[in-house]
């Protein structure tokens, strides 16, 4: 067991302890306390709270906003009714609660504490200042709201799905960055640019136990591997892709091919750095991804036309898995967003359909689509289009450079890929300069190890060696608009210290671009659990 499991519960004992002593000045017995949910029911009496309380102290999440409610009750027992008692109280339970326990103050009954008169302004100041500091906590330990803003996960996650995620089932993981804007993730609302947090703290990585491992197929959120480094401007992009891309093109008007955009890329990226605002960001900063686990660590991943093989098995498509199609219509027909989407598209996939075909050359009455097998159906029946299948432009097995590891000797591509094994702690792998790519940014960015090639050997913190052992476990993950997701097919593995949590509820469902005002509500899609 290690040291911050054994501070955690002293501190947990401390708050348990601290209660008890609570309980003997309510005159009750002391060791009531470690009966479970019958020390709720004292807590209950004693704050002269119904036994409805003690109902919603037993549901998960609801339980963590009851707890602080319930110890901001016992405050009116010692007459301290101050904004910063309450504070103190919920930020510091293990100090706050033995320190009432031992003082010479007797708890007041419920019947015999004073009514504070507030004004209605006080109270809504009151009001609002508990509501931020437990939803901070709560968001910041327990449970986050997330908003899907793309449709790389249709038709499992929808464009404008509301949801919960749990950081509690893949492990607690404490905030790298604690001083941070309430609410906000890395942009200060109403600003673009402005970060939203402070760097003046940055704690180690650290994750308590989770309740369940994380399992092939089943969805994570995750912190963006590849958003350290951000160009302002193009806050959604990553630095590296961008860099690539610019050193391809120089590349090219140096009459070369993209398959020597090696040679220009330190010399992109410098250009990016020197003229673009850039910004780098904590790991637990950086943007989150929502994506389906397609390996867990140790795991052997390979892509063959489009279908998923883990350790040489087959993974099943679900019914919500969904590849681009080219869809040829009729001569000079024209089909609207509206209509596209009336087969079950997303807006997004509809608008970007029509651009997509033109930029790879096909006439106006072609239209490059994401669909289900049901859409796919659907879509045949009700416009009489033919489908290209399988779309030729992803099953081509040229190699693509922005798929990892962006190397030429390794000609993968979006429905060709690996195999590629998923990095375990502990595990131990040969490296040269010709699979150096996979592991690279795993030995620098992510394990914080200094990195250099010379005269074909590989130094890792100024030693020559020609192996590696990974001191974290890592992950891979897709989505299922498996056509238009920027995943790890791009930019790799995902670290454990990058996990977020388990998406677990979906409260709210709009169909139009995300807004609460002019969104129309999805009620068949709403409280359901994401699978």
């Amino acid at each position: 067991m290690d040291a911050v499991v054994i501070i955690t519960i002293l501190l947990f004992l401390a708050c348990v302890v601290g209660l008890g002593l609570i309980f003997r000045k309510a005159n009750y017995n002391f060791w009531f306390v470690f009966v479970p949910v019958y020390n709720l029911v004292v807590w209950a009496k004693i704050i002269g709270k119904k036994w409805s309380w003690v109902a919603w102290s037993l549901v998960p999440f609801i339980n963590i906003f009851v707890m602080m409610l319930m110890m901001i009750e016992l405050l009116k027992g010692f007459n301290r009714y101050t904004i910063l008692n309450q504070v103190l109280i919920i930020l510091f339970p293990f100090v706050y609660l033995p320190y009432l326990g031992l003082i010479k103050d007797g708890y007041i009954p419920v019947e015999e504490q004073k009514v504070k008169k507030l004004t209605k302004t006080q109270e809504w100041i009151e009001a609002i200042i508990f509501a931020v500091v437990a939803a901070t906590i709560i968001r910041m330990f327990f449970l986050e709201a997330y908003t899907i803003p793309t449709s790389s996960m249709e038709k499992t996650m929808l464009v404008g799905d509301y949801l919960f995620v749990s950081k509690i089932h893949y492990g607690i993981r404490i905030p790298n960055t604690p001083l941070a804007f309430p609410f906000a993730h890395n942009i200060m609302p109403l600003t673009k640019t402005k970060p939203s947090y402070s760097k003046l703290i940055q704690l180690p990585y650290y994750r308590y136990p989770s309740l369940e491992k994380i399992e092939s197929n089943k969805l994570i959120v995750f912190n963006f591997p590849e958003g350290d480094t951000v160009i302002i401007a193009e806050p959604a992009m990553s630095f590296y892709t961008i860099a690539r891309s610019f050193a391809v093109q120089m590349a090219k008007s140096n009459g070369l091919t993209e398959k020597n955009y090696q040679k220009f890329y330190d010399a992109a990226r410098k250009y990016l750095l020197q003229t673009e605002k850039i910004t780098v960001r904590p790991v637990d900063k950086r943007d989150n991804y929502i994506k389906r686990c397609i390996g867990t660590p140790g795991d052997t991943i390979q892509i063959i036309h489009r279908k998923v093989f883990v350790n040489g098995k087959p993974m099943p498509f679900s019914k919500y898995i969904q590849f681009d199609y080219i869809a040829k219509l009729q001569p000079d027909r024209y089909l609207s967003i509206e209509q596209i989407m009336s087969t079950g598209i997303s807006r997004e996939d509809a608008r970007q359909s029509a651009p997509k075909a033109q930029y790879y050359g096909y006439p106006p009455n072609v239209l490059i689509l994401p669909m289900t097998d049901e859409i796919k159906d659907k879509f045949l029946k009700k416009f009489g289009a033919i489908l290209a299948e399988p779309l030729k432009i992803s099953e081509d097995t040229t190699w693509d450079y922005s798929i990892f590891p962006h190397d030429p000797k390794y000609p993968w591509n979006k429905d060709n890929f690996g195999p590629i094994v998923v990095p375990k702690k502990g595990m131990s792998v040969n490296i040269d300069t010709n699979n150096l790519c996979f592991y690279e940014r795993i030995i620098t960015a992510y394990e914080h190890n200094k990195l250099y090639v010379q005269n074909g050997s590989i130094f890792i913190n100024d030693q020559p060696t020609n192996t590696y052992t990974f001191q974290m476990n890592y992950y891979f993950g897709m989505g299922d608009n498996r056509h238009n997701s920027y995943d790890s097919r791009f930019w790799g593995f995902i670290p454990e210290d990058h996990m977020v949590g388990k998406p677990v509820f979906v409260w709210l469902s709009l169909d139009k671009d995300y807004s609460l005002f002019d969104g129309k509500i999805r009620w068949k899609k709403l409280f359901r659990v994401p699978k």
